[in-house]
């Protein structure tokens, strides 16, 4: 004998044909509000010089005697990467604590370190990088500081977190031996923390390491630097094999961060 379908009651179905309107008029309104032009007459020929520079990368430009290579690009782009990371996963270990609502009975103390960390994350990695390519000159010191100083943003809430959700029954022992807040800390909250710890640093260090091949296109160092200068060149070739490069790159990193992470938590 077959059961009868649940009928949705007729309000359930108003409000599901209300939603779906609504998401309708908000793709109508976005898609009216892009202005298109038309196609350009030369598009088919660039597309086509594209695609060709693709099909042909500049194998030449993965090693050079005279140096501003591939592969010296890359590696530039990962120091950069493990330097900001490395920076990042040091300094954001107070404004964690700062801003964990376990470590302070007072609301206003964690409350004002969440928005230190709200604000750090606000600005953007590449007014970062500007702002210190004034600060301290174009290269790959200002990639290092811009990712270093945004990176505490993310880092700092996520730690956060990962202290919000520790078992205080350790530490409440260690206080009622006669431990000091240092000994908690060291003994109590910490042997909790380390492996969420590291497994936000690495995945923070996949993000900075895209993060750093973009940057290097308005001068703070790495990959990005040869590859806005192939852009404006037109070399279509070379710019298809530094892209590749930084594909291999990223996919290898996070293949074996994704290996570690797994292994840590």
């Amino acid at each position: 004998m077959r059961t009868a379908m649940p009928v949705k009651p007729k309000g359930a179905r108003i409000r599901f044909w209300l939603v779906a309107v609504f998401i309708l008029i908000v793709y109508i309104w976005s898609f009216a509000g892009i202005p298109f032009e038309g196609i350009k007459e030369q598009a088919a020929t660039v597309s086509k010089a594209i695609g060709k520079g693709f099909l042909h990368p500049d194998w030449g430009f993965v090693y050079l005697k005279e140096g501003e290579d591939l592969l010296r690009g890359l590696l530039d782009t990962l120091a950069i990467s493990v330097l900001g990371t490395f920076i990042s996963a040091v300094l954001c270990v107070p404004f964690a604590f700062w801003a964990a609502n376990n470590m302070s009975k007072r609301k206003a103390v964690t409350a004002s370190g969440k928005v230190v960390l709200s604000i750090i994350r606000t600005i953007p990695e590449i007014v970062m990088a500007i702002l210190f390519i004034k600060a301290v000159g174009p290269g790959a010191f200002a990639g290092v500081l811009a990712l270093g100083l945004h990176s505490i943003g993310m880092l700092g809430k996520l730690y956060s977190e990962a202290i919000e959700n520790l078992d205080l029954g350790p530490a409440e022992a260690l206080t009622a031996s006669g431990a000091n807040r240092l000994q908690v800390l060291w003994f109590g909250v910490l042997p909790q923390v380390l492996p969420d710890f590291m497994s936000f640093t690495l995945y923070r260090f996949e993000i900075n390491v895209r993060s750093a091949a973009i940057l290097g296109i308005i001068g703070a160092g790495g990959i990005g630097t040869p590859l806005i200068f192939a852009l404006e060149a037109r070399s279509w070739p070379r710019v298809a094999i530094i892209l590749y490069g930084i594909i291999i790159m990223v996919t290898l990193i996070d293949w074996i961060s994704g290996y570690i992470r797994r292994r840590l938590v």
